[in-house]
């Protein structure tokens, strides 16, 4: 069976009644839905409403200059924009700049020059199959990352718990999960190789093989017998997976941990002076019969144990200044869920190029238990 061709839209900005006709009748004859708008400002709201996948645009409209226009659908659209221009003298220069537009026409111009240079544009795209496939997998594996995640609070006498997640445009691998015991917490922290759906079957592969552990007494061992179930996958697949997994006593505050290749753990104490865990091994799956160590640390009244994603170490130069960074981010408010908030600040979505993860585990001091 055969599947309808997508719909493709347009939105057309021109203050010229004449034109703006036109250019609609145009568009409508190669197959495009059509919205219009006679100035800049409209025009932009049409575009965020439609979510076009072609803009024709005027460079000299009534209300904002078009140029002005295109740089504010580029901030929120990835349409092709076609700017057109009734002055000459003007496509030089305009063909010179780097405000984002894909094609430019000067006026007067011929139905058929318009139709042959979107039909250029549109060849460069992927088709809508394979775009409408891409979105499809992105969203797909966006659902498998979310329901990785801890479904609710954990709650540990004496302990204040938070962790936070934001994927990246990219989906990738990054989760954490925890889940109580009687005698206080396990946490998995872990990050897949890789990006989209592949990366995200990998970590639900992770997770519920640790899960299954969790019952065994001897974390080394439980890491053992978990790891090698898990590099048949990896094996597979071509890929490895950091992990830290770690178990909490909450009467003394001995944390038991497994690293394999993550190296992202600080044992911070107050004041912000941060000491970062050694890694015990390589990740899981970079190669056949590794070991990994138990190791373990105390968690002191007034000390946290957080774990962060490569996503925030990305930001820095250093290690020691990511140490530092984050040692002091971890202080600065008066909860783990604050300390989360301003570690995840270090790396601002707007240009973290990958999914940022953070988990904070601060140890009340005896003041505020009594």
């Amino acid at each position: 069976m055969v599947s309808p061709p997508e719909i493709r839209r347009a939105v057309v900005i021109e203050d010229d009644p004449d034109i703006r006709g036109l250019l609609v009748r145009v568009l409508v004859k190669q197959g495009f839905d059509v919205t219009e708008a006679d100035a800049g400002l409209p025009g932009v709201e049409e575009v965020r409403r439609r979510k076009p996948d072609l803009v024709t645009l005027d460079l000299n409209l009534p209300d904002i200059d078009g140029l002005e226009v295109c740089k504010m659908l580029r901030e929120f659209s990835d349409a092709f924009i076609v700017m057109l221009t009734a002055r000459a003298d003007e496509l030089d220069k305009l063909t010179g700049l780097d405000n984002g537009a894909d094609e430019y026409i000067s006026k007067p111009f011929s139905p058929r020059e318009l139709q042959s240079r979107i039909n250029a544009l549109f060849r460069r795209r992927p088709s809508a199959a394979a775009d409408s496939a891409a979105r499809n997998d992105l969203e797909r594996a966006t659902e498998v990352q979310q329901s990785l995640l801890p479904k609710e609070d954990i709650r540990v006498e004496g302990y204040d718990v938070a962790g936070m997640f934001r994927p990246s445009r990219s989906v990738g691998g990054d989760f954490y999960d925890w889940y109580q015991t009687q005698d206080g917490l396990h946490l998995t922290f872990a990050d897949a190789m890789g990006k989209g759906m592949g990366a995200a079957l990998i970590a639900a592969t992770v997770r519920a093989v640790m899960r299954s552990t969790g019952h065994r007494q001897d974390l080394d061992g439980a890491f053992a017998t978990a790891s090698k179930a898990i590099a048949t996958d990896l094996d597979s697949s071509n890929s490895f997976a950091t992990l830290f997994h770690a178990r909490l006593d909450a009467a003394s505050g001995t944390v038991s941990y497994v690293d394999a290749g993550h190296g992202l753990a600080l044992h911070v104490r107050p004041g912000g002076t941060a000491h970062r865990l050694p890694s015990g091994g390589p990740p899981v799956g970079a190669w056949e019969g590794t070991s990994w160590p138990q190791s373990s640390l105390e968690l002191a009244p007034g000390d946290s144990l957080v774990v962060v994603s490569d996503g925030v170490l990305d930001v820095f130069g250093s290690v020691e200044d990511f140490t530092e960074a984050v040692g002091r981010a971890a202080q600065s408010g008066d909860s783990s869920q604050a300390a989360s908030s301003a570690i995840m600040a270090l790396a601002p979505a707007e240009t973290a190029e990958d999914d940022v993860t953070v988990v904070v585990v601060r140890r009340l001091p005896e003041d505020a238990t009594a």
